[in-house]
């Protein structure tokens, strides 16, 4: 019983040997593996060149730039170009690039879609903060200054008021005092707002000599004098405005020069210690 069933097993495996074996099973199942292997080979060509194989692009800088030129040069390596927003930077001309997405140098992947901020051509419209309740100059300037205007002390007059009331408020040269107590007087954004404040007694202090003095000093001799610092300009050189210097301040610097108390310096800054005060 055993032998016979031995033999059985033997021509089943000699007979599926030369199946296996036969020149058109043979040829059939190369085909097979080459078609599987063919397949495999294609798919991940493909794969390589859908996701770029982990390769990456640098994005370049393109702040500074015009709307134009930069979404020329972004497309040129590839990029799609989108403005998602525009705001007005008094000073920049309209449609320069002031922010963009991804952040320069940044490594993405090719096709990036790259988002700009611009500058746009006219500034907002804001309303000015209604005056009922915040005579107060410090108080009123900082909700100007959030607003995006420039508030700026045009005159100190006696008044029995108490000290830093405002008195009058102008634009343009026109009072707009009873206006804004209403709070309906419309500016543009980055508008100077001129002010006439209180002050009980009229006191002067020497005007310091800022030329020549890093950005922190001066500060520190305009306060110690009971001044306060007004408008500080920085030229292109500047790229740390605490350590610039004082090139320029107005008013001017003179020996028996005065200023109320209370009053502004303007402060103009560059990077490099200016001419002649080497020695300084």
């Amino acid at each position: 019983m055993m032998q016979k069933l031995w033999l059985i097993i033997r021509r089943i495996g000699f007979e599926l040997y030369c199946f296996l074996t036969a020149p058109l099973v043979v040829k059939n199942c190369l085909g097979l593996m080459g078609a599987f292997a063919g397949l495999f080979l294609m798919t991940f060509w493909w794969l390589k060149c859908y996701t770029n194989h982990g390769e990456s692009l640098q994005v370049p800088g393109y702040v500074g730039m015009s709307i134009q030129e930069a979404a020329r040069k972004a497309r040129q390596r590839d990029f799609n170009v989108v403005v998602n927003d525009s705001v007005y930077v008094p000073g920049n001309p309209p449609g320069m690039v002031l922010q963009q997405n991804p952040a320069p140098e940044s490594r993405v992947k090719e096709g990036r879609t790259i988002y700009f901020t611009i500058a746009k051509n006219n500034p907002d419209i804001v309303t000015l903060p209604d005056l009922a309740g915040s005579d107060d100059y410090d108080l009123y300037s900082r909700k100007c200054s959030r607003l995006g205007l420039k508030p700026r002390i045009l005159a100190r007059v006696a008044d029995p008021a108490e000290p830093n009331t405002i008195i009058a408020v102008l634009h343009r040269g026109d009072t707009i005092t009873d206006l804004i107590r209403g709070g309906r007087y419309k500016v543009e954004m980055g508008a100077t707002i001129d002010f006439v404040v209180s002050e009980q007694v009229t006191m002067t202090v020497g005007i310091p000599n800022c030329i020549c003095q890093t950005y922190d000093a001066a500060v520190f001799l305009i306060t110690s004098s009971n001044l306060n610092v007004g408008t500080v300009s920085t030229d292109a050189s500047v790229i740390n405005k605490e350590t610039a210097y004082v090139w320029k301040q107005t008013p001017d610097y003179t020996i028996n020069g005065t200023m109320r108390v209370g009053e502004q310096i303007d402060l103009y800054l560059t990077q490099e210690i200016p001419v002649g005060c080497e020695d300084h």
